[in-house]
């Protein structure tokens, strides 16, 4: 795997721009730490040939007392690289880490389908943090010491051109042999950090279904499988480490024999008298020198062997597109929307979609029809009128609603809202006008307020107040010393679970949506409280278009129409009285046998 300079340096660019100045602070820092480097060997080799002369002890207390000033000079010019560079590696990987999340979540569903939350996690945040010393470090350094390593060649080549051309080919060879060893590291980790994302997939998967995986007595199997993801992570850990140990053991091998030629040459040159001790010494210490500015290239090239696989990942998730293409433009009204369906089919398995297209033989699609999650719905609701949909387990009904809020396009048909095609509306408008309850509450750490808006600060208390005076909630509100203020944990300690799903109501219905979804969203709760949410749904519906998914019949005594899909397929539509005072339809049926049967 190779990765062309143009994404680096485009990289770099896009987040580094934005602390140009703060670049050109640390860039002035590096450049007068790299000259003070090559000038104060200067000052050994004048202070041992003045030394060796017999030189007068006040010239040798003042090349002395220079040394030591300019020492504590470079110390500094040090830390203060150290903080910049810090700075300025944290600054660029939030900005990345932010584009790269926000990127993300609007991708459509279906890229979330096959990736656990913990793989996300680690893609998005493990593989930026391993460039944080790309944005500082990394290339400031490998800069730096590349300018140090032609300063330290340069000097040697006016003390001695022998002594400048031997270690100038001693360290091109020195390079070239460590780049060669470095190639055949980038794909290890690779393999390394795409284990590492599976991995922390697997952990957090566990670790939210830890009380299930008690109660059931399956630790024992979790864990086997820890120790098997562990045992398949440990040898790609070795290789890729075996790797950079190569890198090492050339390095140390290359830094013996540099160090045996400086001595060789300057015992030769000495014995020739072509050079005197002191000069002698600088070619010594020059060389031991020029091991730092080789070693930490080597080093950062340790380094970009994973970057190089962060990077790839990131382009990777980079180059992942949304399916969903938001180029509506037509608005909704802020009232009532009517919903209509056109011979709409769709699967979550895109290859039977393209096979459906493409088959030709009757029997041959009659078979794979079987296979699509909806198959030809479609039904009108009127503005202002509630659709009860039932259906059993895996008929289509989630799917439906999903498709509502277009968090997947159609396959074949059409979605009309207010007489305007999904596809022709923004998604960020869709999504606002369209407000969906599931029996699942997902709550953030934050307060009661930012979990009731979505930290929307347009939404004043007042209207958060009233909304839970209709929910019955007041009173729970007023025994919370901080109100409003609140915070909540994202598990829901602390509220039973008919407070959350109260509260994932209130979330809803402070949206102002034209179309409520409510996706056995009282499932969860006890009789008393459910017969709370009845009497509030009234209200709350009241003037809006809603559609709710039921599996107790009770939960749509009052609704206006009614769906019954099985297998993808509907089984039955119509006006609910029509259908109740129909004694051969389904829906009749269901209500005679008072059974719930079929709604499970």
């Amino acid at each position: 795997m190779e990765i062309p300079l143009k994404q680096y340096s485009d990289l770099l660019y896009d987040y580094l721009k934005p602390q140009q100045g703060r670049v050109i602070k640390l860039a002035i820092a590096l450049l007068g730490s790299i000259i003070l480097q090559i000038l104060n060997p200067q000052l050994l080799g004048r202070f041992i040939d003045t030394a060796v002369k017999g030189g007068a002890t006040k010239t040798l207390i003042t090349i002395a007392s220079v040394f030591v000033g300019v020492s504590i000079l470079n110390q500094g010019l040090a830390i203060l690289t150290t903080y910049l560079s810090e700075t300025v590696a944290w600054t660029a990987t939030n900005a990345l880490c932010i584009d790269l999340a926000e990127h993300c979540l609007k991708l459509d569903l279906s890229h979330h389908k096959y990736r656990t939350p913990g793989e996300w996690v680690e893609r998005i945040d493990g593989d930026v943090v391993a460039l944080s010393r790309f944005f500082s470090q990394l290339v400031i350094h490998v800069l730096g010491n590349g300018i140090l390593l032609i300063g330290i060649l340069i000097i040697l080549f006016l003390e001695d051109w022998r002594a400048g051309l031997s270690l100038s080919l001693f360290s091109g060879l020195a390079l070239l042999s460590l780049l060669r060893v470095q190639r055949f590291a980038v794909v290890p980790w690779t393999r390394y950090r795409q284990k590492s994302a599976e991995f922390f997939g697997f952990i957090g998967e566990q670790i939210a279904g830890r009380e299930d995986i008690r109660a059931n007595g399956a630790v024992g199997y979790v864990m086997q499988r820890f120790y098997r993801t562990l045992q398949s992570w440990l040898p790609l850990y070795h290789q890729a480490r075996f790797t950079s140990t190569l890198l090492w053991t050339g390095s140390v091998g290359l830094f013996t024999i540099g160090k045996a030629i400086a001595l060789a040459l300057a015992a030769y040159l000495w014995q020739r008298q072509a050079i005197t001790i002191g000069t002698a010494y600088l070619i010594f210490h020059y060389t031991n020198l020029l091991s730092e500015p080789i070693e930490r290239i080597r080093e950062e090239l340790e380094q970009l062997q994973q970057v190089e696989a962060s990077i790839y990942r990131i382009r990777e998730l980079f180059n992942l597109q949304s399916h969903l293409q938001d180029t509506g433009q037509i608005s909704l009204p802020s009232a009532a929307l009517s919903v209509n369906l056109e011979n709409v089919w769709f699967n979550y398995d895109k290859s039977l979609v393209v096979s459906n297209r493409r088959a030709i033989d009757n029997e041959k699609r009659r078979t794979q029809d079987q296979n699509w999650t909806l198959q030809d719905i479609s039904f009108n609701l009127p503005a202002g009128k509630t659709l009860g949909l039932l259906g059993h387990t895996g008929s289509g009904k989630t799917t439906l609603a999903r498709l509502l809020l277009r968090f997947y396009d159609v396959d074949r048909g059409t979605i009309y809202l207010d007489n305007t095609a999904t596809a022709q509306i923004p998604l960020l408008e869709l999504r606002q006008r369209v407000g969906i309850v599931t029996q699942d509450v997902q709550l953030f750490q934050a307060s009661i307020r930012d979990n009731l808006t979505f930290f929307d600060s347009s939404i004043n208390d007042a209207e958060i107040l009233s909304t839970l005076e209709l929910l019955g909630l007041i009173d729970w509100l007023e025994t919370l010393s901080q109100g409003l203020d609140t915070r909540l944990n994202s598990d829901s300690s602390g509220l039973s679970a008919g407070q959350a799903q109260l509260l994932a109501f209130a979330r809803v219905f402070l949206k102002n949506p034209g179309l409520v979804i409510l996706d056995e969203a009282s499932s969860r709760l006890d009789p008393a409280t459910e017969m709370l949410i009845e009497r509030a749904i009234v209200q709350l519906l009241k003037d809006r278009t809603a559609i709710i998914i039921a599996h107790r019949l009770q939960t749509i005594q009052k609704v206006d129409q009614i769906l019954i899909l099985e297998r993808g397929k509907i089984l039955e539509y119509g006006d609910r009285i029509t259908l109740t005072q129909n004694s051969s339809s389904r829906f009749s049926n269901l209500l005679k046998l008072n059974s719930n049967e079929f709604c499970r």
